[in-house]
C-alpha cells in the first residue's frame, strides 16, 4: 500500500488521466500472432519481478519465437509508473497489478478483459478472482493470493491452560487474557493500532461479523451494524490493555512475537517464512488457525493478478504467458521459488504445495470462505478513511457507533 501523504497526489494525478483517456480513448493496434517471432515486455514488481524474469527465460525455452522481456518496479512507485505510463501510451504488454490496484485501471480503460473461455472462474480461488471483476467483466487473472489467518504461541497457550487454538471471538479474548494473566506476557495480543495498512487486520473482522464494505446497491455500508459489532470486538483488545495503542510505521510484530510480547496476531502466509528465518527458535512452538468466528470465520484475499493492457499488440503471446503462469504446475514451481500461496486451487495438491510447512494449511481453509477487496477505482483513500476509522477507536478512544458513522461519510464519493 501506498503512505497515506501520497493519496492526494496519486488522485489528482488519476483524476487528470481520466479526463485525457476521455479525450483520445484508447485501443490496441495491429495484432501479432502468438507463432510471430516477438518481444513481450511484462513489468513485475518487487523481488517478484526478478524472479518473473528467471520464469521467462523457461517459457522461452517452450515457445522460441516469445522472447519475455521482464521489468522489475519497486512496490512503492509502481502506481505512480502505472498512471505516467497510460498517460504516455508506454505501458507493457502485460504487468503485475495487486489485488486493490485492480479497481483503478479497471476504471481508467486501461485492461483488456480475460478471454474467460481460456481461463475458467471456477479454476481460482472465487474472492481472487472476483476481485478483478467490475460489471459482469474479469480484468485479471489471478496468480498468487494472500489471506489473513491466526498466529499464536502454543507454548505459552499452553503455559496459561489453553490447549485448542481460539474457535470464536469469546475464545479469542480469553486466550488473550490467559496469555497475559496467566502466561506472564507484556500484551495478550498485536491488533495494528493505526498507520497505512491496519484495515488490513480490522477488515477480517468486518468479514466475520457478516459485514460489507458496500451493499447489493454499490453503497457504503461502513455505518451498519456490523461495522459497529467488528468496531466494537476490535476497540476490545486496545480498552482491555491486551494490545499495545502505538507502533512505529515499521513495526516488525515477528520480533515481539519470538519475545513472547505479543503471542498472537492476525497476518498473511509469508510470515511462515519470516519465523522460520528470522526465529527459529520457535520452531514447534506456535501454529496457526483460521480466523476465530464472529458471525463466520472470514477473512480477505489479496495478492496480485496477471492484467494485459488494452494498448498491447501482444495480446495472444501475452495470453500463452499468463496460461503459463497460472496452470496448476507453474504455479507450484512458483510458490517453490517465492514463497508465494497460488491462486489455481489445483495447485495446492502439488508436491511443492504439499510438503510445505503445516502452518500454511489454515491458509488454504481460509482461502476457500474468503471475501473480495471490491475493486474500487479510488481504493487508495478509502483505505486511508478505514486506517484513520481504526485509529479512531483503538487510539482515541472514539465509540464505534460515532466511528462507524464518521467511517461512512468519509466514503461517501470514494465508492460507486
Amino acid at each position: 500500500m501506498q503512505p497515506t501523504p501520497r493519496i492526494a497526489a496519486a488522485t489528482a494525478a488519476t483524476a487528470a488521466l481520466a479526463l485525457l483517456l476521455s479525450a483520445c480513448g484508447s485501443g490496441g493496434g495491429e495484432q501479432t500472432s502468438a507463432k510471430d517471432k516477438q518481444t513481450l515486455t511484462v513489468w513485475g514488481m518487487g523481488e517478484e519481478g526478478k524472479h518473473l524474469a528467471e520464469i521467462g527465460k523457461e517459457f522461452n525455452k517452450k515457445h522460441p519465437n516469445i522472447t519475455v522481456k521482464v521489468t522489475p518496479v519497486g512496490w512503492d512507485v509502481v502506481h505512480q509508473k502505472l498512471v505516467s505510463a497510460v498517460a504516455a501510451g508506454e505501458l507493457p504488454d502485460m504487468a503485475q497489478m495487486g489485488s486493490t490496484m485492480m479497481g483503478e485501471f479497471i476504471e481508467l480503460d486501461a485492461l483488456e478483459p480475460v478471454d474467460e473461455k481460456t481461463f475458467k472462474k471456477g479454476d481460482f480461488f472465487p474472492a481472487a478472482w472476483n476481485g478483478g471483476v467490475k460489471d459482469g467483466k474479469a480484468y485479471g487473472v489471478p496468480w498468487y493470493v494472500d489471506t489473513r489467518a491466526l498466529y499464536y504461541r502454543t507454548d505459552l497457550a499452553d503455559k496459561a491452560g489453553v490447549k485448542k487454538a481460539p474457535a470464536t471471538w469469546a475464545d479469542q479474548r480469553k486466550l488473550a487474557e490467559a496469555y497475559k494473566d496467566k502466561a506472564g506476557t507484556k500484551w495478550g495480543t498485536y491488533n495494528q493500532p493505526a498507520n497505512t495498512g491496519a484495515w488490513q487486520t480490522w477488515l477480517p473482522f468486518l468479514y466475520s461479523a457478516g459485514g460489507s464494505l458496500i451493499d447489493g446497491s454499490g453503497k457504503p455500508a461502513l455505518d451498519s451494524p456490523e461495522s459497529v459489532k467488528a468496531l466494537k470486538e476490535y476497540a476490545h483488545y486496545f480498552d482491555a490493555g491486551l494490545s499495545r495503542k502505538s507502533s512505529p510505521p515499521d513495526y516488525d510484530v515477528v520480533k515481539d512475537f519470538g519475545t513472547g510480547d505479543a503471542p498472537m496476531f492476525v497476518s498473511g502466509p509469508w510470515i511462515v517464512q519470516n519465523i522460520q528465518d528470522q526465529q527459529p527458535q520457535l520452531k514447534g512452538k506456535y501454529a496457526t488457525a483460521p480466523l476465530p468466528a464472529g458471525k463466520s470465520s472470514t477473512s480477505w484475499v489479496g495478492g496480485a493478478s496477471l492484467v494485459t493492457f488494452e494498448d498491447s499488440e501482444h495480446k495472444a503471446a501475452a495470453k500463452e504467458f499468463t496460461k503459463y503462469l497460472t496452470g496448476a504446475e507453474q504455479q507450484g514451481h512458483w510458490y517453490e521459488i517465492a514463497k508465494s500461496l497460488p491462486a489455481n486451487q489445483a495447485a495446492f495438491d502439488r508436491p511443492e504445495l504439499k510438503n510445505a510447512p503445516e502452518q500454511l494449511d489454515a491458509f488454504e481453509k481460509q482461502l476457500k470462505t474468503a471475501k473480495t477487496v471490491p475493486p474500487l477505482a479510488k481504493w487508495e483513500e478509502l483505505a486511508a478513511k478505514l486506517d484513520e476509522g481504526v485509529a479512531r477507536v483503538s487510539q482515541k478512544g472514539e465509540s464505534p457507533e460515532k466511528t462507524a458513522a464518521w467511517m461512512q461519510k468519509a466514503a461517501e464519493g470514494l465508492v460507486g
